[in-house]
């Protein structure tokens, strides 16, 4: 079957919880880590917020399910302390041998900072999401005591017990869709994540100087476009009460990716744009669709390639199946590629 090429970086997402009854979500957690384990990704996306089980928790599942699929946690300044952090990493690596990835992210639902009594701005959360990625870092990399001193976070001789072994060292992403947060990755030298235009809004390399940088989409291809466009629209048909929670989270966020999407509306995708925003917009998902031919779409992911885009964050998979035909626009893709 195909699999992904090794010069990208490829995760899957885990779905959120509030979707499912309680042993149910087990069961569906182990079948999706599986599969993208089977398709080749590097690891899986698991979200966090008010509303979701303890992310912690649901990257165990994914590691006892698989043999080296590495967990992408969301992870909160707000939720718990970045010593806390440090060591939830350095316990999974001793007790499996598995790296936890960490996915930064500074929180964009207003309404769930109020209720923690968190009014920091959102540039200022960036700042703070900063020191607290660098303390733990600087946790995870030395086998010293660490100091810092900033504005939001202060340790003295802060040592790391178990130590992490160098192989296991995390990759760390943050949300990139503002200055703020693509300034906050260059900072900690991360990977700036985020939700992309067109393709053909990108002329050129974005990544700057030496900011590695990805995005998340999902993806329906098919061997013809008419395939592809017929299982998208039955997957994602247009629903009223979404539109109106979607429209509902728009005012309860902050999040710049959030607007932007927003801001770009209906695109009219066609077999020549398949760009679709339609699942956001009827709060289906939480990112942009390409649908088309495997061709298509193809091309689309590579125009991305060439802008400097290195790390894909895929929707949810609906089946092993479908992670299959994601896995053909890759190979696809790789086929393209110069050597």
């Amino acid at each position: 079957m195909p699999s992904f090429d090794d010069s990208l970086k490829i995760y899957s997402t885990c779905p959120p919880s509030q979707l499912f009854q309680p042993g149910a979500y087990l069961r569906q957690v182990q079948e999706i880590a599986r599969w993208s384990e089977d398709a080749g990704c590097e690891g899986i996306l698991i979200y966090t917020d008010n509303k979701l089980l303890d992310p912690w928790l649901v990257s165990q599942v994914v590691i006892e399910a698989t043999e080296h699929l590495c967990p992408l946690v969301a992870v909160q300044p707000i939720y718990m302390h970045p010593y806390s952090v440090a060591k939830m990493v350095a316990s999974m690596g001793f007790m499996y041998g598995r790296s936890v990835h960490l996915n930064m992210v500074a929180g964009g639902f207003t309404h769930d900072l109020v209720a923690l009594n968190d009014p920091t701005p959102h540039d200022e959360r960036y700042a703070r999401l900063v020191e607290y990625a660098t303390i733990i870092q600087k946790l995870l990399r030395s086998a010293e005591p660490v100091s810092f001193t900033g504005s939001y976070y202060q340790v003295a001789n802060l040592k790391l017990t178990p130590s992490l072994p160098a192989d296991l060292a995390p990759s760390v992403l943050v949300s990139g869709s503002s200055k703020a947060g693509m300034d906050s990755a260059q900072k900690l030298g991360a990977t700036a994540v985020q939700y992309p235009k067109p393709s053909t809004e990108y002329a050129t390399d974005v990544s700057g100087n030496s900011t590695s940088i990805g995005i998340r989409i999902g993806i329906v291809a098919r061997s013809s476009d008419a395939q592809a466009w017929s299982v998208a629209r039955t997957r994602f048909p247009e629903d009223r009460k979404g539109q109106l929670t979607h429209q509902l989270a728009i005012k309860a966020s902050d999040s710049s990716w959030h607007r932007q999407l927003s801001e770009l509306g209906e695109t009219g995708a066609t077999p020549e744009n398949p760009y679709w925003l339609v699942p956001f917009e009827n709060y289906k998902t939480f990112c942009p669709y390409l649908v088309g031919s495997y061709d298509r779409v193809a091309d689309e992911v590579a125009r991305y390639i060439g802008a400097g885009y290195r790390t894909f964050i895929l929707d949810v998979p609906a089946s092993p199946e479908e992670m299959r035909h994601i896995g053909t626009v890759f190979e696809r893709v790789t086929q393209c590629q110069p050597a």
